[in-house]
């Protein structure tokens, strides 16, 4: 695995967790607790045997830039990198990215300086556990240009991923973005028989989806973008008009994986993983995620009820608070008689005590945390919010998209963004 370059994409705008995404980069997103979403894509590559890897940002970079740094730190003895490739003017290019494709023309020389065979290409903004040795096996054992790593789903998630079709031995023919009509989703449908010779049971999820994840030899990858030199998405303007020329295989997966780009995908899978048999299990022994270590006090519970939750460290949840599967961020603070309800509290930055609040611009502001007797059901709460006392956030009208002054709305999902504050008795 030492030929081998990764390649995290981590600029992009993250319209889609909106407002998650107003100060921060989408692979700077907190996830089940005390991880970002970067975590998993370097985690993956590091349990690989991956030793060199560059993350490309651009947007609300610098959070994203501070946890590489204080998480991934490589001793000298090890021969290795995990370096962050920011969007920069050079003598070539004086804009920012446009694409995917665009983001790795702006740094070939550093993809040319390396020598490496092969080139991983991975999204910052899935949750799957994945030895990437088994790919780079596949894909050279079939040599191929370019492999594309493939999900079996089913029709009613076809139409918000890529689809992709395959011949009898696993080569890519078509690609399709997001495909909708049922004609079209009929002409993506993968025989059964392709997987049953495969031996996966795929009865229901007869489609092929694009799982984000690409292996390309490292001169197919020069010479393709070369070849397309105005492209700027990977998939739909590189690889797509790569099938008649090079050799574009599939690499069936079937194990977990989510695309988490979206309020609704990201608050279901943070809530998945607080059940009592989560799909992806973060207490696994094999395929370790790695995060910042905080070395932050053990939480503390006290007279408190709590039913399918994650509770991160530094916490303190208070007598009579009763919590019903929710994921409970760093250093949370939740006051007495709180009820929580499929909540994803992302947690705080820094410890607050009274002195400390009694100092602050607004010393009228609600303190750090959730305030008592409050009750707060299908919501996120982003880091370092003030909810005050007897605050009710439960969507009562089951609104489905709103903004307001201190929340929003997405998919039903109400989502308080970083730093907000909701006075007391506030209902929403």
């Amino acid at each position: 695995m030492h030929d081998v370059l990764t390649l995290v994409l981590g600029g992009g705008r993250g319209r889609g967790l909106y407002p998650l995404t107003k100060g921060r980069s989408e692979p700077a997103v907190p996830v089940a607790g005390k991880y970002r979403l970067i975590d998993i894509p370097v985690s993956n590559a590091i349990n690989s045997g991956l030793s060199r890897i560059y993350v490309l940002t651009q947007f609300l970079s610098v959070s994203l830039h501070r946890h590489i740094a204080q998480t991934y730190k490589r001793d000298a003895f090890t021969q290795g990198f995990i370096e962050v490739l920011p969007a920069q003017q050079t003598n070539e290019a004086a804009a920012w990215y446009e694409g995917t494709a665009d983001a790795i023309r702006h740094h070939l020389r550093y993809i040319q300086e390396d020598g490496a065979r092969d080139v991983l290409i991975l999204s910052g903004d899935q949750l799957y556990r994945m030895d990437f040795g088994t790919l780079v096996r596949a894909h050279r054992e079939q040599q191929a240009d370019v492999t594309i790593a493939v999900l079996p789903v089913g029709r009613d998630r076809a139409g918000s991923v890529g689809v992709l079709c395959v011949d009898e031995q696993g080569s890519i023919t078509r690609l399709v973005e997001k495909p909708q009509g049922d004609d079209l989703l009929d002409s993506l449908r993968t025989p059964a028989a392709w997987f049953e010779r495969r031996r996966v049971a795929a009865a229901g999820r007869e489609y092929l989806a694009n799982m984000g994840i690409y292996l390309v030899n490292r001169q197919v990858l020069f010479n393709c973008l070369s070849g397309e030199p105005s492209a700027t998405d990977l998939v739909t303007e590189v690889f797509a008009h790569c099938l008649p020329t090079q050799r574009v295989r599939a690499y069936l997966y079937d194990g977990y994986w989510q695309d988490v780009g979206t309020i609704k995908s990201y608050y279901e899978a943070n809530l998945a993983v607080a059940g009592d048999d989560p799909p992806f299990d973060f207490h696994s022994p094999e395929g370790v995620i790695y995060t910042r270590m905080r070395f932050l006090p053990a939480s503390r519970v006290s007279g408190a009820r709590l039913e399918q939750c994650l509770i991160s460290d530094g916490c303190v949840v208070s007598p009579g608070a009763r919590l019903e599967r929710c994921v409970v961020g760093v250093r949370s603070r939740i006051g007495r008689n709180v009820v929580l309800r499929d909540a994803v509290l992302l947690g705080a930055n820094y410890f607050e005590n009274e002195s400390d609040h009694a100092g602050k611009p607004n010393p009228g502001h609600p303190p750090l945390g959730i305030g008592d007797d409050s009750v707060l059901e299908r919501v996120i709460v982003d880091k370092n919010c003030r909810i005050g006392r007897g605050v009710r956030i439960t969507n009562r009208h089951s609104t489905q998209e709103e903004e307001g002054d201190n929340y929003v709305i997405r998919d039903g999902i109400v989502v308080i963004p970083n730093g907000g504050v909701v006075p007391d008795g506030t209902v929403i």
